[in-house]
């Protein structure tokens, strides 16, 4: 028997709910000795972490204050007694802001078998991971995206809005994309987006959808909510699907905000408008991960990862990411 030591984990923890934008001041480091391992248990130690803008709205309904912040990591295991992770082998855990935890196992998820050497275990959590999986599902199953249709994404530079992108190109449609910054945009060219806009710096977003797609959008891809939408809405073509993946642009608001109502464009353009998580398709999440791990291997999935160093920085970088300071997938490396 090897001799037991004392391992120390480290947690990120909510000391006060959020109201408006996170600050430093909501988040608490705390430490607290693990104890020795029991059967069927597995020791973890995180090296990539995952903030996601889904934390914010949920960090309300699943937490209480004092809580470690929910969210996934990519952890070595340690040390096991448990024979379906041994150790020194990768898995996705649930485990939140912690550097060290202990499992059963049940919501830890091996890395794909055939993962290869050359691609990065972060990307577990990004591109070969849920926000892959919900881009994959999205686009095929609830935008329904078919070759020669006009695709719409906007957040297109982030975590998932790159690879809506992307993978709509590979099905063979036409896509435009909506970013906030020019370094934004020149990424979504270089990733093959047709067309890619400034949304904050257009004179007219009206004018800007237009002119990337004069004859309107069969999909649309959302990801921001609020007056995007609205107008967005108004370019859709007969028939037009839109999927609802997030709305980051109110997840700060601290008042709901009024806006045009979505009745008379969707009567008129016989919409289909559906909201979705990436959990309903759960028992399929390993025919996703595969196709993306194949189309990554094959170069035909690129991604882009915002490495913040440091299991310290990882407030920081979640206050940055919902601020739009990212382009790809936030990453935080444990050291």
């Amino acid at each position: 028997m090897s001799h037991y030591r004392m391992v120390l984990s480290r947690s990120w923890t909510l000391v006060k709910h959020f109201e408006g934008a996170p600050k430093l001041s909501n988040f608490k480091l705390k430490e607290v000795d693990l104890p020795k391992i029991k059967n069927g248990e597995v020791l973890l130690e995180a090296e990539y972490f995952s903030v996601d803008p889904y934390m914010r709205p949920y960090s309300k309904m699943m937490m209480k204050e004092g809580d470690v912040m929910i969210g996934t990591q990519v952890g070595r295991v340690l040390e096991s007694n448990n024979p379906a992770f041994p150790v020194g082998s990768y898995a996705v855990s649930s485990a939140g802001w912690t550097t060290h935890s202990i499992s059963q196992g049940k919501e830890l998820t091996p890395l794909l078998p055939n993962w290869p050497d050359h691609i990065p275990k972060s990307l577990a959590l990004g591109t070969i991971g849920m926000p892959g999986l919900t881009a994959y599902f999205g686009l095929r199953e609830v935008c329904f995206a078919k070759k020669g249709e006009i695709v719409l994404v906007n957040g297109a530079a982030g975590a998932v809005g790159s690879l809506v992108g992307q993978i709509a190109k590979i099905i063979g449609c036409k896509v435009v994309g909506s970013a906030g910054s020019d370094d934004k945009v020149e990424f979504l060219k270089e990733i093959g987006f047709d067309e890619a806009f400034n949304y904050k710096t257009v004179s007219s977003l009206e004018e800007a959808l237009k002119k990337a797609s004069p004859e309107g959008y069969d999909c649309f891809f959302e990801n921001v909510g609020g007056e995007f939408a609205d107008v967005a809405l108004l370019q859709m073509r007969k028939y037009g699907r839109i999927a609802v993946c997030g709305a980051i642009s109110q997840y700060n608001d601290s008042v709901t905000r009024k806006g045009p109502y979505v009745h008379l464009p969707l009567i008129f353009q016989e919409l289909r408008m559906e909201g979705f998580t990436v959990q309903r398709w759960l028992n399929r999440y390993n025919e996703g991960l595969e196709k993306l791990l194949q189309w990554v291997v094959e170069g035909k999935l690129k991604y882009h990862e915002h490495i913040t160093k440091g299991f310290d920085n990882m407030p920081a970088a979640f206050i940055g990411m919902l601020k739009g300071d990212n382009i790809g997938k936030a990453i935080i490396t444990a050291k």
